[in-house]
């Protein structure tokens, strides 16, 4: 299991290398829409900073610490060439020359060019990443429908959909589109109305069966903060039936949004 934001600033904290075994420390500002970067000047930037560091210790005829930082350089250079066409905002690297740390990521937030070379790492600009964008999980409900998105560091990192099977009444994931819950879905007015009528009849016990698995998803996907979004009923009792803490609930219904206008709704 890879560690979350907060579980790998804790680790950083603790790490502190001797003598030549030094720690890389790289923030990169690779946001296209950032005027400064037009140009790919990205590049510059990453090339440059790399440069300095391995003219320094030329110039100190330091053989030792010399051929760790170049290990690291030919690892930075080859994350930063796999992951170049999925450039989002920024990219972080940390990383020492006997693999003992290695942490690269390509982030939603941009960042500040910084680059460090000693002997703890610098994590301020990951703490900012980890207070602004935390380990989140959004649930968006409708009726009998139930979008759960997984994301951390504004990135999407999994939606599961669940629906109610009216035969079994029990909830299932959904596989592929899912079906609108729309005055279409149900033909005649006399069938909606059936299904509202049959739906606030029975709200409380069909989402008493799903509030378990919810919560058991918050805990697997070890989310620091919960939002709860849709209309007014469904998710007040949605609410009320999970044991994890709501840290907000939005009352609109977004379920067919794209996942990232919701995240943008919810962080914003």
């Amino acid at each position: 299991m890879s560690l979350t934001i907060t579980e790998t600033i804790e680790w950083l904290r603790d790490v502190r290398t001797e003598g030549a075994n030094k720690v890389f420390t790289m923030y990169l500002n690779t946001d296209r829409s950032d005027p400064n970067q037009r140009g790919g000047k990205w590049k510059i930037h990453f090339k440059n900073g790399m440069r300095n560091f391995e003219t320094y210790l030329k110039q100190s005829n330091n053989k030792e610490e010399l051929e760790n930082f170049l290990k690291v350089k030919k690892k930075a250079t080859a994350f930063i060439k796999e992951n170049e066409q999925n450039f989002q905002r920024g990219v972080i690297i940390f990383a020492t020359a006997d693999d003992e740390v290695w942490f690269a990521k390509c982030v939603q937030m941009r960042m500040k060019n910084e680059f460090y070379w000693q002997e703890t790492p610098e994590i301020g600009q990951l703490i900012e990443l980890k207070e602004r964008y935390p380990k989140l999980g959004v649930i968006l409900v409708q009726q009998n429908q139930i979008k759960v998105i997984d994301s951390e560091t504004n990135r999407i990192k999994g939606t599961t959909v669940f629906e109610l099977d009216f035969d079994t009444e029990n909830w299932r994931v959904k596989q592929g589109p899912r079906r609108p819950t729309s005055a279409g879905a149900f033909g005649p007015n006399t069938q909606k109305d059936g299904f509202e009528s049959r739906f606030a009849a029975n709200i409380h016990r069909w989402y008493k069966k799903i509030a378990p698995q919810l919560d058991k998803l918050a805990k697997d996907c070890r989310w620091e903060r919960i939002y709860l979004i849709g209309e007014a009923d469904s998710a007040k009792e949605l609410e009320k039936l999970m044991t994890r803490q709501i840290d907000a609930v939005v009352q609109k219904n977004m379920l067919d949004h794209e996942e990232t206008k919701v995240l943008e709704e919810v962080l914003a």
